[in-house]
This record gives structure tokens, C-alpha cells and sequence, in this order.
């Protein structure tokens, strides 16, 4: 359970209808099973001991006795095995039947939790047998104990912090108002529920969009067991359809009359971060008619690290699904050029100005400026185009630069920089020899004054090329490429800039810029501020800062999840565990969070941008942070790292 992670398991048994003791062996086997693989809380479906079809068969005193005495005997198993279990059940109560969820820990009965919504509709007759659940706790007597008995009940543990556990049944997740939206605000950031959800016809696909919905509203990880093999088919067929979700993202799911045991990894720190980042999300303590009057139960488990099967994406920005990648592509080209459409709307400016290097950043800006003169209905040819050629600037870039700029149909202008640059240094005593980092900076500030003076002349407004993942590095020039009028890739990260870019070539319709585009895309990225070696570029950016899609990975888990430096390094391993070595990993996560930390203030007067994801650095909206903090708490645990 280190790092916040808990595996968790969704049982769906073979069963036989109203043979207690075959479910009891099946349970007991299901729950050595999921043991052996770490499970940590195991759920099974509703009425899992008797089965749920039994009926009017739930009326006879024979099925509850032999459901009363196949529970003690789970419990009793249970000893020394080290798990929260929930096994469905019906209990009679005073003179009324429940169906009601069991809890298991280590050999105790821990309490009952009684369905709060029966069903009596359609195909379901539950009514007919159970009577509806009660919130409060109560005390009812089992096997000679006072039992918990209630809705209203949380489990928390010791052996993970924060992890608070509640549990509702079924129909509970389908009505208006579930029994887990009070369990949540009263605490509760895992659900589980026990289920027998009929197959028909499109139902899997409603039943996903419950649980997923529910666990995003919830800020939770939902379990979803159902019924499945055995269950009567007299009038209708179980699937077990299981389901495990966390914050709106199916961690696991199976197919439906596939069902055995079904594993996930659920992050309790990535939720509790979400909670706290959502300053709307109620507190627990600030009780209201409906999250008053909770027990929590205390249950035990032993703290270890847990294996994970949980996988991670190398590229979170990017989705893997082509048709989902395409769609995301076309959403946030139209948010980039929607963006600036306002900016001009606004201004009345008629002109746009970009410097044009032949690389992703300055191509994917122009492709939006062109789709937004498009929208405006303004001529192409007021977008001018400024190649600014240097010392280390290549025929490759040189040429993709033109021809990029003459296939959008813009007005490509060139502004050769080496001379103004040469006298600048001249100017400064700068050693021309010497290409340090006043060599570098001077010829981005150098590029930035044409552009803002060109935008002057013309009237028009300087277009921002720079991206999310330089601006999170600090790799930009201050008061260069760092400034523009209007930074439309502000909100963009570097690996998504690629699949920008290819995307648009693959749809665009012209072969010319089409090829462009993917020689644009072969070419390595560069500053190009550095003189070429045999007219090859010389200074590539990944080899000096690192790679891109390392640096991305650390972004994305560090802010949008709030990962430590530990747990980054952890699921990097995981994620990149043929492509880089840990040494390699440790080395640039290093690198990450010292560039993070001191390049704030570059970030804290950033132009105008639109926000693209769910990560972004503008001091204006997400990411609020002082120019001068300390990351020595950061690195300290990185330390750590390196000593283990």
C-alpha cells in the first residue's frame, strides 16, 4: 500500500440457486484466490451466498439458516486472511427479511449493511421478500454477537491512511439520490456494491456509464460486482459484468459471461489530492441531515508495498485509441484557433506575425493562425510569416520554414538576424567565439524584437510559438521566445505538439504540405542556436534538457495526480521499463524538478494562452506558485532515491 496504491478484487463466483453450502465452498476458494494475488478488499455480488433468484424460496426458514450458518463459516475462514470482504446475503431482522451485504475482516463480522432501494419493476419482485434498509446503525444479534446494522457505516484502516470504505447494493447506484453520495461526503473515498444486474440488450454499456459517472461525481473508486454463472435463467441471464473505476476512468473491466475475479489498483492519494483540490467537495465533518450519525468501523491490514498491475501511459497527454486521438486532436486545434479568433475579434488587429523556424512549435502555431484567419474570413496573406536565419540555423529548417510558410498561402518575409546579432555583441563585449548562454539568449531576443517591431509597422499581433513543456522547464528565453501577444500553444505539451502536427497532415488535403509537415516532424528538435556541424543541426534540445516524454510523464503526475518525487519515479520505472535504465530516469527526474522550481518566474508573466487539458502553468488559472520556492523538500526525497 505504499504510495497510496490498495489492489482490490471484484468476485463473481459459479454458483448453484439456494445451495448455500456450494456458495460457501466457492466464496471460500474465490477468496484464496484473490488473497494469493494481494486483493486487499474483495467483493462479491448480492446474494452471493444463497444466489438472488431463489425467489420465494428466500421465505423459507431452511435457506436463511443455511445462509446464517454458510456466514459463520466464511467468517470463520477468514481468520488470519488479510482482507475487507463483502459477501451478499439475506438476514432476517425482527419480523422483516434484508438483503444485506456482509463485512469480513480477519475472522470478524464486522456488520450488515442493508440495501436501502428494493427494486419491484420490470423484471424484479423485490419487494416481495425484503424490506427496505435503515441508515443509523443498529445493534442486531448474530451467532451471539451485536452486530452493526445499518447504511450509515465507514471502515478505515491503519495500514492506509485516508482509505475510508462504505458499501450500498445494486439498485442503489440507479435510483436519483444513492446511499454513496451521503457515504462520500461523509468520508467514504472507496464504494464498493454488491450487484445482480440482469443482461439485455445495450444494458452493459448504461450500467458502465453509472459506475463511471458515479465515481467521478463521487471523487471515489467504485467497485462493481455482479451476478454471474449459475444464477437461474428461468426469465433472465447475469453476465457479471465487474467493474472497478476511479474518478471517472474504468481502471478495470470485464466482459460480460466472462467473469471470474477482476483485479484493480485503486490510488487513494490521487483521490484524496483530487478532493482537496476541489474546494467545492464537502468535508466529512461538516454534517448535514443526510451524512450525520456515521459509525466508523476500525478493520485491519497488514501495510506492504502492493504489486502493481495498474498500467501507465508513457505519453498521458496523447490518447492510444486512434479515433479518440484524432477526435482530441480536432477539439484542441479549434480551441487553439477559437482562442485567438476572440484576440482578434477584440483588438480589430487584421495581421498576425510568427516566427517561422521549420519546427513543431512555430509549424502547429501557424497551422492554428491559418485555421483562425480562416474563421475571421481574413486573407491569408496577412499572416506574415518571419524567418529569421542565424548562426546555427540549417538549410532543412531554412527551406521547411518557406515552403511551410508559401504552402498555408502566407506572406513569407526574411529578416537575416546575423548582422544585428554580431553588433549586439560587439556592443556588449561579447566573445563571438564563445557560444555560452548570452550567445544563445542574444539571438532569441534578437528574433523577439523584429517580430514585436514587424507586428508595429503592420498593425498586427505577434503569435506566441512556445509550448506547455518548455514553459514547465523554463526552457525559453526570457523576454524572447518566452513573449508574444498571444501564446496559442501556451497549454499544449511537446509530445502532444507532434500529434498536432501529424494530424493535420494526415487530414489536410494538400500532398504539397502534407510532405512538409512530415519532414517537419522527422527533424529533431532544436533551438538551432549553436552552429551546425557539417550543415547538420549541432544543439538538440532532448540531449541538454532531456526527453520530452520523460519530462511530460513528470509533469503530468506531479500536477494533474500530485504524485511526490517517489511516486513519479516509482510508475516511471513501470511505465519505462524497456526504453530507459532507472539510472537515467533518476538522473532527469532531477533535472525536472530542480528546472520546475527555479524557472517559475518566467511562467509568472506569461502572455495569454488558451488552456488546452487538465494541466496547465499560467499564474492566471491552475497553477498559482511563488517565483521563489524551495524544492529542498522535493529533492531530499529524491535523495532518498538514490541511496536505495
Amino acid at each position: 500500500m505504499q504510495h497510496g496504491f490498495i489492489k482490490v478484487a471484484a468476485v463473481s463466483p459459479k454458483m448453484k440457486v439456494a445451495d448455500t453450502d456450494y456458495n460457501k465452498k466457492q466464496i471460500c476458494e474465490c477468496l484464496e484466490e484473490a488473497e494469493r494475488n494481494g486483493a486487499k478488499i474483495i467483493v462479491f455480488p448480492e446474494l452471493s451466498i444463497t444466489g438472488y433468484t431463489c425467489g420465494d424460496l428466500f421465505l423459507q426458514e431452511t435457506l436463511l439458516k443455511g445462509a446464517r450458518q454458510a456466514l459463520e463459516e466464511i467468517v470463520e475462514f477468514t481468520d488470519g486472511m488479510d482482507a475487507l470482504v463483502f459477501v451478499g446475503m439475506p438476514l432476517e431482522v425482527g419480523n422483516k427479511l434484508y438483503n444485506v451485504a456482509a463485512v469480513i475482516n480477519c475472522g470478524e463480522l464486522l456488520a450488515f449493511i442493508p440495501k436501502t432501494h428494493i427494486p419491484s419493476y420490470g423484471e424484479f419482485y423485490e419487494a416481495r421478500h425484503f424490506a427496505r434498509g435503515n441508515a443509523s446503525a443498529v445493534p442486531v444479534s448474530f451467532a451471539g454477537e451485536e452486530i452493526p446494522f445499518g447504511t450509515h457505516i465507514l471502515f478505515e484502516t491503519d495500514a492506509l491512511e485516508g482509505m475510508v470504505v462504505a458499501a450500498e447494493i445494486c439498485e442503489d447506484i440507479w435510483v436519483a439520490n444513492p446511499p454513496s453520495t451521503s457515504h462520500a461526503l461523509a468520508g467514504a473515498n472507496v464504494i464498493v456494491n454488491l450487484s445482480a444486474s440482469n443482461e439485455n440488450v445495450g444494458k452493459d454499456e448504461y450500467r458502465q456509464m453509472l459506475v463511471k459517472s458515479a465515481s467521478a461525481r463521487l471523487v471515489s473508486a467504485y467497485i462493481f460486482t455482479s451476478a454471474g454463472e449459475g444464477e437461474s435463467t428461468q426469465d433472465v441471464v447475469f453476465g457479471a459484468h465487474n467493474m472497478i473505476a476511479e474518478n471517472g476512468t474504468m481502471l478495470a473491466e470485464a466482459n460480460p459471461f466472462q467473469a471470474h475475479i477482476l483485479y484493480g489498483d485503486i490510488d487513494i492519494h490521487r483521490l484524496k489530492m483530487e478532493r482537496r483540490r476541489i474546494t467545492t467537495y464537502e468535508n466529512p465533518w461538516e454534517m448535514t441531515n443526510e451524512t450525520a450519525g456515521y459509525l466508523t468501523i476500525p478493520f485491519a491490514l497488514v501495510r506492504e508495498e502492493t504489486k502493481l498491475t495498474r498500467s501507465f501511459l508513457q505519453t498521458p497527454f496523447v490518447p492510444v485509441d486512434k479515433e479518440k486521438k484524432e477526435k482530441r486532436c480536432e477539439q484542441i486545434l479549434s480551441i487553439q484557433s477559437f482562442g485567438l479568433v476572440k484576440r482578434y475579434q477584440h483588438t480589430k488587429c487584421q495581421y498576425a506575425v510568427i516566427g517561422i523556424s521549420g519546427g513543431l512549435d512555430s509549424t502547429l502555431a501557424l497551422l492554428v493562425t491559418a485555421r483562425a484567419f480562416d474563421l475571421l474570413g481574413l486573407d491569408r496573406k496577412r499572416i506574415y510569416s518571419v524567418t529569421m536565419p542565424c548562426f546555427g540555423t540549417t538549410d532543412r529548417t531554412y527551406d521547411n520554414a518557406c515552403r511551410l510558410a508559401e504552402a498555408l498561402g502566407t506572406t513569407l518575409q526574411e529578416v537575416d538576424i546575423k548582422e544585428a546579432v554580431t553588433v549586439h555583441f560587439k556592443d556588449i563585449e561579447q566573445d563571438m567565439e564563445k557560444h555560452d548562454v548570452t550567445y544563445e539568449n542574444g539571438q532569441a531576443r534578437e528574433r523577439t524584437q523584429v517580430l514585436m517591431d514587424i507586428a508595429n509597422k503592420i498593425g498586427g499581433l505577434v503569435i506566441g510559438t512556445g509550448d506547455m513543456s518548455e514553459l514547465a522547464l523554463g526552457w525559453a528565453t526570457y523576454n524572447g521566445d518566452h513573449m508574444s501577444m498571444y501564446g496559442v500553444n501556451a497549454g499544449v505539451p511537446k509530445t502532444l505538439v507532434r500529434h498536432l502536427v501529424g494530424y493535420y497532415g494526415e487530414t489536410c488535403n494538400d500532398q504539397k504540405l502534407r510532405e512538409i509537415l512530415m519532414d517537419v516532424l522527422d527533424t529533431p528538435v532544436s533551438p538551432e542556436l549553436l552552429p551546425p556541424k557539417e550543415g547538420r543541426i549541432s544543439q538538440k534540445t532532448e540531449d541538454l534538457v532531456g526527453p520530452y516524454e520523460l519530462h511530460d510523464f513528470f509533469l503530468y503526475y506531479m500536477l494533474r495526480c500530485g504524485y511526490s518525487p517517489s511516486k513519479v519515479y516509482r510508475i516511471a520505472l513501470t511505465a519505462f521499463e524497456n526504453l530507459y535504465t532507472k539510472e537515467i530516469i533518476l538522473k532527469w527526474l532531477n533535472i525536472f524538478y530542480q528546472r520546475f522550481f527555479t524557472q517559475q518566474f518566467k511562467r509568472s508573466c506569461l502572455p495569454d494562452g488558451p488552456k488546452i487539458g487538465s494541466v496547465a502553468v499560467s499564474p492566471r488559472g491552475d497553477l498559482r506558485m511563488p517565483s521563489d520556492a524551495s524544492c529542498a523538500i522535493w529533492k531530499k526525497e529524491l535523495e532518498g532515491l538514490s541511496d536505495s
